[in-house]
């Protein structure tokens, strides 16, 4: 089981195959999967020419008045409440444009909205290493099965049940909820998701345990 400090040439590593590698970052709400993502974006670019890229799945959440359309508003965050066959095909251009010229453009989430934004998230043609992140990267189902294949190595993201669940609760109550409103969210639609995706943690090339705070 990997920490954060054995990473960095392992991530340097995908880069150097000759063509634009994308990093896939698993793992339940909470988990740290962005602040990783984070972690290795800041310490591959340092102070030079950017040339590692932050794209995550999030900000191919539904719009809200997409899932009031579809009844799914009360589980925000489950798989079916994502565009999974646009972020599949996002993958795909990633790869596909990677010796392009044109920046691709890919949508962000405003997490005080809690809502997508289109064209948010710039990858420039000096990319060579994408690390993308989200909860079901490796979920076999549906269009998501179509992710797994565009990405070169996932790394699974996992941290302490206990601080993985005082982290959520946090991120909710910051963004609004009240507190028992955050706690009922985090047992029950956060939960479900959580234990959908710790069944594809043996699909992952790694797992990578998180720090505590």
């Amino acid at each position: 089981m990997a920490t954060y400090d054995d990473l960095l040439p392992r991530a340097r590593s995908l880069a150097r195959r000759g063509r634009r590698a994308i990093l896939g970052i698993a793992g339940a709400p909470g988990a740290g999967k962005t602040t990783l993502a984070r972690h290795l974006v800041r310490e591959l670019n340092g102070t030079g020419e950017p040339w590692v890229a932050h794209v995550p799945m999030d900000g191919f959440h539904l719009a809200d008045a997409e899932l009031d359309r579809l009844g799914r508003r009360d589980r925000k965050g489950a798989p079916d409440t994502f565009d999974a066959a646009g972020y599949a095909a996002l993958l795909r251009r990633l790869r596909e444009e990677a010796d392009g010229d044109d920046i691709v453009y890919a949508p962000g989430f405003e997490r005080d909205l809690e809502q997508p934004l289109a064209g948010a998230v710039p990858v420039p043609p000096t990319a060579r290493l994408v690390v993308t992140e989200g909860n079901y990267l490796l979920l076999g189902t549906g269009a998501w099965a179509r992710v797994r294949s565009a990405l070169d190595e996932v790394w699974f993201c996992e941290v302490d049940e206990a601080e993985r669940v005082r982290r959520l609760v946090a991120r909710h109550e910051e963004f609004g909820k009240a507190r028992a409103q955050a706690v009922a969210w985090v047992r029950g639609t956060d939960q479900r998701n959580a234990d959908l995706v710790a069944a594809t943690r043996d699909r992952a090339d790694l797992v990578v345990r998180g720090p505590a705070g």
